[in-house]
């Protein structure tokens, strides 16, 4: 009889000493996850900043610089053909600078359009302190599209906005544009972080997710519901042109297809086969210009403004 209760006993005191394991490793789990997360936000939030240096030789170009309400100082580049049809304001994507955008502007100049390639607070030359994924850039879209009026009045306007270039100029609608091609743009900030993450730590991310999106709160000051562009798309007020990638994980064809249809009339839709989070004009550099020229210069033929 002692040793069946010795029995039950040591299996009583295995078990709770797996039990406890187990929760120490769940623990581990947990805190790895929440500091793998937190080393995350802290870089996608750094600022990208680098040197850019003069603009280059072969376009008619000069150097700008402007403030924004985001409290940064804007630097960019204001390139301007012989005898501009009008002027396309470009903003580039995450942790990018102008440079990005440097093959779209040629493409421009070449059309007879001008450009104002712009570094997007806490990217390039320009100030800031942290990268909010449209909630201060989209201040810098407002600046630039201003300066752009200012320099070439009376003419058509258009933005070219990629990934966080585009979230912001929607974010920022309505711009009193003439034209918008948005490229690569997440509809929801908490869609666009789970598929980040989800891409990376696989079983981690819904926990990693959380973490990410609750430092938006405690680093930056911004509620989620904020980072919404498809709630604002509706608001930009002219043509718009959605593009993707068809295989693009991070902003998937679904989210595309969502964010087109909360657009208003008229609006065009291009996912781009085969490519994935990439430099779409890099991906199909012809069917781009193609595609892009001929719907900037039939929106922006006849001025909505």
């Amino acid at each position: 009889m002692d040793s069946v209760r010795s029995s039950q006993r040591l299996k009583r005191y295995v078990g709770t000493l797996i039990s406890r394991k187990a929760g120490l490793i769940v623990t581990i789990i947990v805190l790895v996850g929440v500091w793998t997360s937190w080393v995350i936000g802290s870089r996608l939030v750094a600022p990208a900043r680098q040197v850019i240096g003069q603009p280059p030789i072969e376009f008619e170009a000069s150097t700008i610089e402007f403030e924004s309400d985001s409290g940064a100082l804007i630097r960019g580049w204001h390139l301007r053909p012989a005898n501009s049809r009008g002027v396309i304001v470009l903003l580039h994507g995450i942790r990018s600078s102008r440079r990005m955008m440097l093959d779209r502007a040629r493409m421009l100049y070449e059309a007879g359009f001008a450009s104002l390639l712009i570094d997007l607070q806490s990217h390039g030359e320009s100030s800031g302190e942290a990268i909010t994924f449209g909630a201060r850039e989209r201040f810098d879209a407002t600046a630039a599209v201003r300066i752009a009026k200012q320099i070439h009045p009376g003419q058509p306007i258009g933005v070219i906005g990629v990934s966080l270039g585009g979230a912001s100029a929607i974010l920022a609608s309505p711009l009193v544009v003439d034209a918008m091609v948005v490229e690569s743009v997440y509809g929801d900030i908490r869609r666009a972080v789970h598929n980040r993450v989800e891409a990376r730590l696989g079983p981690l991310s819904p926990l990693a997710s959380s973490v990410l999106l609750y430092q938006l709160r405690y680093r930056l000051g911004i509620d989620p519901s904020e980072l919404r562009p498809i709630d604002r798309i509706a608001k930009v007020g002219c043509p718009v042109m959605v593009i993707s990638g068809s295989d693009d994980i991070h902003t998937t064809a679904d989210e595309t297809r969502a964010l087109f249809a909360a657009a208003k009339e008229p609006k065009s839709l291009w996912l781009v086969e085969g490519a994935t989070h990439v430099d779409l004009y890099k991906a199909e550099p012809h069917e781009y210009r193609e595609r892009v020229l001929e719907f900037l210069s039939r929106s922006m033929e006849k001025p909505a403004r």
